[in-house]
């Protein structure tokens, strides 16, 4: 699901880099109202946070890393974040941006889980301690 994102984020983020006026034929008219003037700062947003921070979350999660759990939920939270600051600005929903949402709260619900069987926190406040 990670690497998912983060492909999609990083082809993204590269095409609104290049051509911020229009990336993938895109109207910057939808920016209009927004303090964006052009799709080079939310592009290099996307690359950054949502797409290099979905990859080291795929590669964390290969190598079973003990804070997969946090890493996870900070990268999932922050594509739900994403996609409702991104619905705000351009004033409108897609079916895209209903698809990233999900995929971002099924994955900080994941990421909540694996906590929780890790028995750390937040999740270890639901368990007894251990005598």
């Amino acid at each position: 699901m990670h690497a998912f994102v983060s492909a999609g984020a990083l082809f993204g983020g590269i095409a609104g880099m290049a051509d911020p006026h229009e990336p993938l034929g895109i109207p910057a008219e939808l920016l209009e109202g927004s303090f964006f003037g052009s799709y080079f700062i939310p592009s290099l947003i996307l690359f950054t946070v949502i797409g290099l921070g979905h990859g080291f979350s795929a590669l964390t999660a290969g190598r079973n890393s003990i804070y997969q759990g946090y890493i996870s939920s900070v990268f999932s939270w922050a594509l739900v974040i994403w996609i409702v600051v991104q619905c705000m600005v351009i004033n409108e929903i897609n079916f895209l941006h209903v698809l990233y949402f999900l995929i971002g709260l099924a994955g900080a619900i994941i990421s909540m889980l694996i906590l929780y069987e890790q028995r750390l926190f937040p999740a270890n406040l639901f368990f007894k301690p251990r005598l």
